[in-house]
């Protein structure tokens, strides 16, 4: 999702979508681990990303308030 799409939601949804985030990537670190490599690595590059995104727009609607 774009930050602006992400803007739009509640902090309660994206706590919620930003531990989904770690969950995924989680697994996916995991996998790595288990079988040495991972289908398409560049998932790994995207879920850190997100993760980073939500941890930003939560912060700033907590400062907001």
């Amino acid at each position: 999702m774009k930050a602006h799409e992400l803007r739009g939601l509640t902090t309660t949804e994206l706590e919620a979508r930003l531990k989904d985030e770690r969950s995924a990537l989680q697994n996916l670190s995991f996998s790595k681990a288990v079988n040495g490599q991972l289908e398409n690595p560049a998932r790994l590059k995207s879920h850190r990303r997100e993760i980073a995104r939500l941890q930003t727009i939560i912060n700033e609607q907590r400062s907001a308030e």
